[in-house]
């Protein structure tokens, strides 16, 4: 059983808004987060939409550890953010209008995703996260990711998430085609600051305009 579905789902922004962010919280948050940092990037023509993790978390441990040590919890927790994608495309958005946005493990979680099982979308917006496990992987081959905007924002000295991993992170999205928008701001908390939520607002925005 996968204890991700069946959970609730948070929603908020305009009932007919065309672009949907799917919005996924990170280790020990809930929904409410993500609506709260949400706010942060002002009005926009989207509907958010935000599952919640089993327990709170999507998997057990550090997203650095080896994967093995993350199963099965780390297949069931892709499995369920692919569940959430498809349910939302059932229903009537189109690839082009659905955003994936995360934070930390969320971000974690939807950048292996896209880098492991790449589809069309119309962005991505990862706030401190990269791929998931110790070792490289190789970027997808397919054209599922060309001209996707990916932006990219994180922390110099995040406790949780180093710097050189998203920057990895970043190489391998321009490898499959993406447009990246990287930046690593200084500072040592694990936070999203004003500069990301402005450039998040921005690559939302756009979709929607």
């Amino acid at each position: 059983m996968n204890p991700h579905l069946g959970q609730r789902v948070l929603t908020w922004g305009p009932a007919e808004a065309s672009v949907v962010v799917l919005a996924v919280h990170g280790r020990g948050q809930e929904p409410g987060f993500m609506r709260e940092l949400t706010e942060r990037l002002g009005p926009l023509p989207a509907r958010f939409v935000a599952p919640a993790a089993g327990g709170g978390s999507w998997y057990p441990l550090p997203f650095l550890q080896p994967m093995e040590a993350n199963q099965p919890h780390l297949d069931h927790a892709l499995a369920a953010i692919e569940a959430h994608i498809d349910t939302l495309l059932d229903a009537g958005t189109a690839a082009g209008d659905l955003v994936l946005l995360g934070f930390s493990q969320g971000a974690c979680l939807l950048a292996h995703l896209l880098l492991t099982r790449p589809r069309p979308l119309g962005a991505a917006v990862l706030f401190t996260g990269g791929f998931i496990g110790p070792d490289p992987i190789k970027p997808p081959t397919g054209t599922e990711l060309d001209g996707v905007p990916v932006l990219l924002r994180s922390i110099e000295d995040d406790p949780w998430v180093p710097a050189h991993r998203v920057a990895e992170t970043g190489r391998l999205f321009e490898a499959a085609g993406a447009r990246v928008d990287l930046a690593i701001e200084p500072g040592n908390e694990h936070v999203v600051t004003d500069e990301a939520c402005a450039a998040a607002a921005r690559v939302i925005g756009r979709l929607g305009s």
